[in-house]
């Protein structure tokens, strides 16, 4: 086994999920310009709901685990979707141009939000069953069959959001709106329109993380909030507001959190992550392909 190899195969797949995590942020805040701290719980809700349907719909319907965890992960991300537009129409869309309000509210919610998972799903450790077990070996590394699949489907899935963002009239009118929302309603382009498609598109990519890591994680009522913490150092050093540097930022966190986890320990891993944010933030405070303001 090479060793290097093994490192930046492990780097890559957890990264690549890292990327449709903070991809889900990082819209919200230029459409927004708000920090949605309650963005993590998306994430959560949708390993706690896949979790809790693939034992029931395999046990009750007698489906296979990849056809019970297809339909728990269809239903979660349609789930999440319409709670995305709910708390959109009931609590964000008051705070649209209130950072400080939003970030304020966010956090209650998020409190809310974790209180409630601990309350309907219990406060155990969940696990997904492995939906396909085994490894297969890639110049000179292994990886999982679940794990090559999760990396497989973080890309689509980012590709796919990219010829939204550029292909498609309201991927324009999202990317007007994030550049300078006075001028896109000046071009009659519906903002508000745009902001809530930003949102709940924004709440879906989380959830499709959460998704995704399910079959290979530990999930708990709390475990968004660490890759929330992880999606904010993604953010600061690929540029906030920007896709590429999302992609990018999710790259190198992965990288770091590899070989630095391998090397020394979880907690140089951090000081190293921490010591990554500073120098990006003295060097260059819009992030390495975040765009300076005026």
């Amino acid at each position: 086994m090479n060793l290097t190899s093994q490192l930046l195969m492990n780097a890559l797949q957890i990264g690549s999920v890292y990327m449709v995590f903070a991809l889900g942020l990082t819209l919200i805040f230029g459409v927004m310009r708000i920090i949605n701290f309650a963005h993590g719980e998306f994430f959560t809700l949708a390993g706690l709901t896949i979790s809790t349907l693939v034992p029931v719909l395999s046990t009750q319907l007698g489906l296979s685990t990849w056809a019970a965890y297809g339909l728990s992960f269809l239903l979660s991300i349609v789930a999440i979707a319409l709670l995305g537009a709910l708390l959109f129409r009931v609590a964000f869309a008051k705070f649209v141009g209130d950072p400080i309000g939003a970030l304020i509210m966010s956090l209650g919610l998020s409190m809310l939000m974790q209180s409630l998972f601990t309350s309907g799903f219990g406060a155990s450790p969940r696990r997904v069953p492995a939906l396909y077990p085994g490894a297969v070996s890639i110049l000179g590394g292994r990886i999982s069959h679940d794990r090559l699949i999760i990396f497989g489907l973080a890309v689509l899935l980012t590709a796919g959001l990219w010829l939204v963002v550029q292909r498609t009239k309201l991927g324009q009118a999202l990317r007007a709106v994030a550049e300078d929302r006075e001028a896109a309603v000046l071009q009659g382009i519906n903002a508000d329109r745009s902001v809530f498609w930003g949102f709940v598109i924004g709440c879906v990519l989380s959830a499709l993380a959460g998704g995704l890591i399910a079959p290979t994680t530990v999930l708990t009522p709390i475990v968004g909030a660490d890759y929330l913490t992880k999606a904010f150092i993604i953010i600061i050093v690929g540029g906030a507001g920007s896709m590429p540097g999302a992609v990018l930022g999710g790259a190198l966190l992965g990288v770091v959190e590899s070989f630095a986890g391998f090397y020394l320990d979880s907690t140089s891993a951090l000081i190293m992550l921490l010591v990554l944010v500073s120098a990006v933030l003295l060097i260059r405070p819009q992030g390495i392909m975040g765009h300076a303001t005026r």
